[in-house]
């Protein structure tokens, strides 16, 4: 069964048809996606294979393809281009769709709330490696936008968390952890979480998705004001 493989091409199928559409244009701004993406890919791979190697998770054969690179399933690979893809899709088309930042107001107050909430639970959880390691590097990212990079998109990107993690990443992530069917996709070190679920999803997860979404949407919009300053320039 090619369960890992169906759920990553059926998650960035109907985002990727409509990047086309007249209304969106999201192929407009791939200059700025696809460097995002694979900058932050690098990154996720690399704590991927080393998560692997020490047993923090890992994945179940039964649903794989059988190719592997760096003992990481190609489908592993695949996630971090094609799950990406339908989230920053989808920050792109609501800012698009909303012109409004709705959340602008309460972007800064939330994001301390969070960045103090998530170093308590991961210096308190030290101990065990997804929790502690998750929770205080997205803290740490989410604090350098706020400080260091003067992130303006935050409101923005709160409105993109929840539409995706609301709605698709339960169903994606059910799956993969076994909500769905018979076994799981993906398995963890219950010895290296807090073993709080949300369905058959560890808590982590959400936050470990927090942190990836972030650095894509953080090094898109860098990107995307790169260009931005560029055209300035020449048309100036």
């Amino acid at each position: 069964m090619f369960t890992y493989l169906l759920i990553n091409l059926l998650s960035v199928s109907i985002p990727f048809a409509f990047s086309f559409h007249k209304r969106l244009n999201f192929y407009k701004t791939w200059y700025a996606f696809w460097p995002a993406v694979l900058i932050t890919a690098a990154v996720f791979i690399a704590w991927d294979v080393l998560y692997t190697h020490w047993g923090i998770w890992g994945f179940n054969p039964q649903y794989l393809t059988g190719i592997y690179l760096l003992n990481l399933p190609l489908e592993e690979w695949l996630f971090f281009i094609c799950i990406p893809y339908a989230s920053v899709f989808t920050y792109a088309s609501l800012n698009e769709l909303i012109k409004k930042d709705i959340f602008a107001k309460i972007a800064a107050p939330l994001s301390w709330v969070l960045i103090l909430g998530l170093f308590l639970i991961g210096l308190l959880n030290l101990g065990r490696l997804y929790t502690g390691v998750t929770f205080i590097a997205s803290a740490v990212f989410l604090l350098a936008n706020i400080t260091v990079f003067k992130s303006k998109f935050l409101g923005r990107f709160y409105l993109a968390y929840i539409a995706v993690f609301a709605g698709p990443f339960l169903i994606v992530n059910g799956i993969l952890t076994g909500s769905f069917i018979d076994g799981t996709v993906v398995w963890y070190n219950n010895s290296e979480n807090l073993f709080f679920r949300v369905f058959t999803i560890p808590v982590e997860d959400f936050i470990y998705g927090f942190f990836l979404l972030l650095m894509n949407i953080t090094l898109y919009e860098y990107f995307m004001s790169r260009k931005a300053e560029a055209d300035a320039v020449k048309n100036g």
